[in-house]
């Protein structure tokens, strides 16, 4: 399964449409929304209804075995989206006063906000279906094998530019020792391998540019096989320990949201 990243572009893109709107409110009224208004309880409720839905839809959906519900990776996605939504339009609701148990739940907000992307970060180091189902070893075992048998089909027919780029694939073929290395370092590695294959690339002929394209994209499938086996492991006890310290979390956070909204719902309505 990619990870295409487009479920936080569009939660950007709303984090910005929201900033925008918020900044027109600041503009007509001539100072910063009170919580306690009509705008400012609007954001309040309307991010805690996505904080609920983030921390409820996806948990059922990974419990539920009907596929009528939808792949389990779009439901993630939806996750990640509400997960950072939700949480900018509880703290525009603050009015930036972070004083009493407000200030708790923007921290924990926070906690939990940068808790899940260290969880994506870790997440997508693990081979899924289209559906979210990890991928056996067995499987990537045999999926390096194919890609092995076509890159000695290329190697077979095209042998002079094999010889041209030996080097870049022994590079591109070697990987850490480290499997931890593999998981939180792999950004750092797959920078690493850029660079180094745009600098192969400039010293190429543009004949031989041509011919590596095909190359380049099977020795980066070999690779990227390789270190997710390497790395399976690890990445599957990184996301166990992740998921001990970010539920509980989450759970306290959402504890301390519904008291701060009952609170404000008595005092606001029923002592008046």
């Amino acid at each position: 399964m990619k990870h295409s990243g487009l479920e936080l572009l569009l939660a950007f893109a709303a984090i910005l449409v929201l900033t925008l709107g918020y900044g027109v409110v600041v503009a007509l009224l001539g100072s910063i929304p009170a919580a306690s208004d009509f705008f400012g309880h609007s954001l309040g409720v309307a991010g805690l209804l996505l904080m609920l839905f983030t921390e409820t839809a996806y948990s059922l959906r990974k419990r539920s075995r009907s596929a009528r519900w939808g792949r389990t990776s779009l439901w993630l996605q939806a996750h990640i989206f509400t997960g950072l939504v939700g949480p900018y339009m509880a703290l525009l609701h603050t009015a930036w006063r972070f004083n009493g148990l407000a200030g708790v739940v923007v921290l924990l907000m926070a906690v939990v906000v940068v808790s899940g992307f260290i969880g994506r970060y870790i997440y997508t180091a693990v081979p899924r279906t289209a559906d979210g189902i990890e991928v056996e070893v067995s499987e990537l075992q045999r999926q390096i094998s194919q890609v092995e048998r076509e890159l000695a089909q290329w190697t077979g027919s095209h042998p002079e530019a094999a010889r041209a780029f030996q080097q870049q694939m022994d590079s591109l073929s070697a990987l850490p020792a480290g499997s931890l290395e593999l998981v939180l370092g792999r950004i750092f590695l797959e920078w690493g391998y850029r660079r180094m294959r745009a600098r192969e690339q400039k010293r190429m002929d543009r004949a031989l540019r041509a011919q590596a394209s095909q190359l380049e994209a099977l020795l980066r499938r070999q690779r990227t096989l390789k270190r997710q086996i390497a790395s399976l492991a690890a990445a599957r006890r990184l996301l166990a320990v992740w998921h001990s310290v970010h539920i509980p979390i989450g759970m306290v956070l959402f504890a301390a949201a519904f008291y701060h909204a009952g609170a404000a719902f008595y005092y606001a309505t029923m002592i008046h």
